[in-house]
């Protein structure tokens, strides 16, 4: 059965929340996909805030071949198979997590993204300028992502008890919002497990499916994104 948060996953601008910085009225990612800009960038903040989706966004819009792969699991191999598929057309990588990259395989990709072969869209958490190399990182731009305001977080459940059609009472709205840290993602699956457990949601349901607090952390102690200007 296909999760909740990819049924439910916006496909178009009009349908995506948060990120107004990057996607709203004459902002850079707004503007690049109206005028069907090809550039490669990297997506740089917390997960579960879009990332993933507004790659396939911007790839629709350009009417390109999307490829995604996570650099935890993929490699030169993986890369080499991607060039040789239909030669011509044009290519967009969505490489989530490249901070897992090495040195050895960022250089392998580089020359592609030079040629123009591939378009890179990478996704972090962790600072670009110290986990990508100098010369990937001067071919692209990098977007701050921002995890959902309180509002956005209202959005998105609303848009996941509808899509399952159940009621949530404000407590648990609360609750829920509380604890998924602005994290869009945690939230749909929470209600999504909670759904499936136990039919219905309220506070105590909820708490029975967590268990614990979603903590997030970089390998600093940190949980900063903005010091790159877009």
């Amino acid at each position: 059965m296909e999760p909740l948060a990819s049924k439910i996953r916006p496909k178009n601008l009009e349908d995506f929340v948060g990120q107004g910085h990057l996607v709203g009225k004459d902002k850079p990612l707004r503007v690049a996909i109206e005028k069907k800009h090809l550039f490669s960038f990297i997506f740089w903040g917390p997960p579960g805030v879009g990332k993933t989706t507004l790659a396939r966004i911007y790839a629709n819009a350009l009417e390109a071949d999307f490829y995604e792969l996570s650099a935890v699991s993929a490699g030169k191999e993986d890369i080499k198979k991607i060039i040789k598929e239909g030669k011509g057309k044009t290519k967009i990588l969505f490489l989530d997590e490249i901070h897992r990259f090495n040195k050895s395989q960022q250089d392998f990709l580089l020359p592609f993204v030079e040629s123009g072969e591939l378009t890179l869209i990478g996704a972090t958490t962790e600072n670009p300028s110290f986990e990508v190399i100098s010369p990937l990182l001067s071919r692209c731009r990098v977007f701050v992502m921002n995890e959902f305001s309180n509002d956005e977080m209202k959005l998105i459940i609303e848009r996941a008890t509808k899509e399952l059609k159940i009621k949530i009472d404000k407590k648990s709205e609360d609750w829920l919002i509380a604890m998924a840290n602005g994290d869009g993602r945690q939230a749909i699956t929470m209600i999504e497990s909670t759904v499936n457990l136990y039919g219905k949601i309220n506070v105590e349901n909820l708490k029975q499916t967590l268990q614990s607090k979603f903590l997030r952390y970089d390998k600093k102690g940190e949980e900063h994104y903005n010091t790159i200007s877009a």
